[in-house]
């Protein structure tokens, strides 16, 4: 695992998982976190693959992404932006916590545990 910053932002790589969606997911969980501020400027496609020495075209891959995700914005002649949309972000989260929560019950489901065990699993957690 390598750390890199760019920015204010912190990349951890793993050179042995496909680079493009380990960008992705770090720039999703940062501006579902708030660590990205909406409307913030991210780094050009070519700073952060200089910085992350890795191919521009895999950046460009997360970047494209992320607009159809909504969370990101291109403004001609100035760079890519967060959304300024609270209610974008704020939808996105409450997709991806859905996203955690399936493929927990789906995990969980998976080692035989039934709804009740999961429930009851939770519980003595908190």
């Amino acid at each position: 695992m390598d750390e890199r910053q760019v920015g204010g932002l912190n990349f951890q790589i793993d050179f042995s998982q496909p680079l493009y969606e380990q960008i992705l997911d770090q720039f999703r969980s940062s501006i579902a976190k708030g660590e990205i501020d909406l409307g913030e400027k991210i780094p050009s496609v070519r700073e952060l693959a200089q910085v992350l020495k890795i191919n521009p075209n895999t950046v460009m891959r997360a970047y494209q992404e992320l607009e159809r995700d909504g969370l990101t914005e291109k403004r001609r002649g100035q760079g890519t932006f967060v959304t300024t949309s609270q209610e974008k972000v704020r939808q996105f989260r409450h997709q991806l916590a859905q996203e955690y929560i399936d493929a927990f019950i789906q995990h969980m489901e998976n080692l035989g545990y039934t709804w009740a065990d999961i429930e009851a699993y939770m519980k003595n957690k908190r």
